[in-house]
């Protein structure tokens, strides 16, 4: 462990995991409780198309990505509210899009496939300087929003309309937690990738699901779980040279079957 850390892309690894594992788990009990465990596949797909573009423009990747997501997740929740049209059919229709453009991106662009790949499935040796610094400050926004908004969240999760009659701004919230979890999946894809990330941002919370009675317990457990797994993943991903989106999601996949079998037997 100790040798590991001598290597600076491992040091911005591990902090960025450490980092990222906390704000994807603790958003993780909202998707789970709330029954939307497709809205993180639904935005690592948004993602894809803001990946694609910036490997086109020669930019950054993460930094038209995170507008990118926001936009395509604020039109998923407006036309929620504004349309008939079901949940399931506006991402199905967005997120399409979203992936039909960025492979359109990527067939212009030429010589990309390593980039492609990097992000697809998520590497150790891509996390920069930047994208510490950006994970730190979503550390920083998810404590806030810990303290600021987890009660009226919390509250509309478990019954929305008697959060509407208190004169919560329920919509208002749902526009920030989205656009939370949003940040959240873009800055997780280089640690876990694109194909992953929506295991990633749903496992914590249903691991914890199953072991707290009680929702503040829940976040909790979601978060300690997604920091520990996420560091033990990266160690092994490191020893063993598989990219370390797997191994995480392999790692919480297996201690989420553990405690499903342990919950299934006290029963």
């Amino acid at each position: 462990m100790l040798e590991m850390l001598q290597y600076p892309f491992f040091t911005r690894a591990l902090l960025a995991g450490i980092l990222i594992g906390f704000s994807a788990s603790y958003f993780s009990v909202f998707v789970v409780q709330r029954k939307i465990s497709y809205i993180g596949s639904g935005l690592a797909h948004a993602a894809f198309g803001g990946v694609a573009l910036g490997l086109l423009l020669g930019i950054t990747p993460i930094l038209i990505a995170i507008p990118f997501t926001f936009l395509i997740a604020i039109l998923t929740v407006y036309l929620q509210e504004h349309s008939k049209i079901s949940i399931d059919s506006i991402i199905g229709i967005l997120y399409s899009f979203s992936v039909a453009i960025g492979i359109i991106f990527l067939a212009i662009k030429e010589n990309y496939t390593q980039d492609a790949y990097t992000y697809l499935f998520g590497s150790i040796l891509t996390v920069s300087i930047s994208d510490l610094i950006i994970s730190l400050l979503l550390g920083i926004i998810t404590i806030i929003s810990f303290f600021r908004y987890w009660n009226r969240w919390s509250y509309a999760t478990f019954d929305r309309e008697m959060a509407k009659a208190d004169k919560i701004p329920v919509l208002l919230d749902d526009y920030l937690l989205i656009l939370m979890i949003s940040l959240t999946v873009v800055l997780a894809i280089k640690i876990v990738g694109i194909i992953l990330i929506s295991a990633y941002i749903v496992i914590p919370g249903a691991f914890a699901r199953l072991l707290a009675k009680r929702f503040i317990t829940m976040t909790y457990i979601a978060i300690i779980f997604g920091v520990f797994s996420s560091i033990l993943g990266l160690i092994l991903s490191y020893q063993l040279d598989f990219p370390s989106g797997a191994v995480v999601i392999v790692l919480q996949s297996i201690f989420f079957a553990i405690a499903l079998l342990v919950n299934k037997n006290k029963k």
